[in-house]
């Protein structure tokens, strides 16, 4: 690819994604959702995290499927996740997953 097709490429993108957002803040109040659909809409931000977060915290590295307690992030993960659940605290959620995935890290080896 050459580097005017590429830049090509970039605003071409651009420009889709950008119209794709436009078309829905554009049309934001001209018709009225369904409720299930509203109601719907409301756990997208909780799928998509989920979607991005849960692989690489059950398969560090793209490697295979670990949930065990040698898996320093899986472990990390379930304590923020604890953390965060019991406190709604934002800032303490990441850093206390920060430090026991750095510390758990150091504290455990896999085996072998």
């Amino acid at each position: 690819m050459t580097a005017p097709q590429m830049w090509l490429t970039v605003i071409a993108m651009g420009a889709v994604t950008f119209l794709t957002r436009l078309s829905f803040i554009l049309a934001w109040g001209k018709f009225e959702l369904p409720r299930a659909v509203r109601l719907a809409l409301k756990y997208v931000p909780t799928a998509v995290l989920s979607a991005i977060i849960l692989p690489e915290l059950l398969r560090p590295g793209g490697g295979p499927l670990d949930a065990s307690p040698f898996n320093a992030r899986w472990v990390a993960g379930v304590v923020a996740a604890l953390v965060a659940w019991r406190t709604r605290n934002t800032l303490l959620t990441i850093v206390t997953g920060l430090l026991v995935l750095w510390g758990w890290s150091a504290l455990v080896h896999r085996p072998g």
